[in-house]
């Protein structure tokens, strides 16, 4: 498995400064953020050129926003933006382009998960030719509501995006502050983790019999191994499933100087989070 992380915790930063720290500090691999580090269309090549330069492997590109908005002008707008993104990242030879699904709180769950599916089958058939693979995070979105980020949601998407094209960039913070149990999900979709996620999320037990799981303060997103996953366990999980991918770690640690705070923090939650994995993958 190669170890990378993703650009977003650097967003402050030209992506050249980016991908020299990530080459230098010992990484594999870089997910480079369009909203970021790319902004439109046209420099996604320059920008992946740039990685490769450094021996650095382009595990994906990701981009923001909601793709099911209830704003047709809005929707119409975004998708459009992600088709041509979509074009151009596959032209390039990276392999995934993570997008997200969003919810149309104005339609009913089916109606939502048609729609996206439509949707994406369209883009997976329109790439037909570089053989992108689209995948979504399972990050449930400022409202904890987006579709197609729980077990249940997952199921409604793949029964309609029957393709293997399309696929998760699995992580497991996430269901660790809500409630899901990481290990059974990501047993459910073995065969469609495109890229892994490094976060972890510490729980005060204190805080969260004060004020309860809609409160706000029991709960922190923290680098790998600073929370309550078993990383052993995990990684040895996927990999009984052939992964064989990356792990990118979204470093989203306040204790290390996110977001966008002392930059040299920011860069040594990096080098902790790439240390502990390389210690994890070398024992199992």
């Amino acid at each position: 498995m190669r170890i990378g992380f993703y650009t977003s915790t650097f967003n402050d930063r030209p992506l050249e400064e980016v991908v020299d720290f990530a080459a230098s500090a010992g990484f594999d691999a870089i997910e480079i953020d369009v909203g970021g580090h790319i902004k439109t269309p046209d420099r996604v090549k320059a920008a992946v050129s740039l990685a490769r330069e450094r021996n650095l492997f382009v595990s994906s590109i990701t981009y923001f926003g909601n793709q099911l908005d209830a704003d047709n002008a809005k929707r119409k707008d975004l998708r459009s933006r992600t088709a041509e993104f979509a074009q151009a990242i596959g032209e390039t030879g990276v392999p995934v382009f993570v997008i997200f699904p969003g919810r149309n709180d104005d339609a009913s769950d089916d109606a939502n998960y048609d729609d996206f599916a439509t949707y994406v089958n369209g883009l997976i058939a329109e790439t037909a030719s570089s053989g992108l693979t689209f995948a979504i995070e399972n990050w449930p979105g400022p409202k904890d509501n987006f579709v197609g980020t729980t077990p249940k949601g997952y199921e409604e998407l793949f029964k309609r995006i029957p393709d293997r094209r399309f696929g998760l960039e699995f992580d497991p913070s996430h269901f660790l502050r809500t409630g899901i149990d990481p290990y059974l999900a990501l047993d459910a979709v073995k065969d469609r983790i495109a890229i892994l996620h490094a976060k972890d999320t510490a729980v005060d037990a204190t805080a969260l019999q004060a004020v309860g799981y809609h409160g706000k303060g029991w709960w922190q997103y923290k680098l790998p191994g600073l929370g309550l996953l078993d990383w052993s366990r995990f990684l040895k999980q996927a990999r009984s499933y052939g992964f064989d991918g990356t792990i990118s770690i979204e470093h989203e640690d306040a204790a290390y100087g996110w977001p966008g705070k002392d930059l040299e923090a920011r860069k040594e939650g990096e080098r902790v989070g790439l240390g502990y994995l390389r210690t994890v993958l070398d024992k199992l």
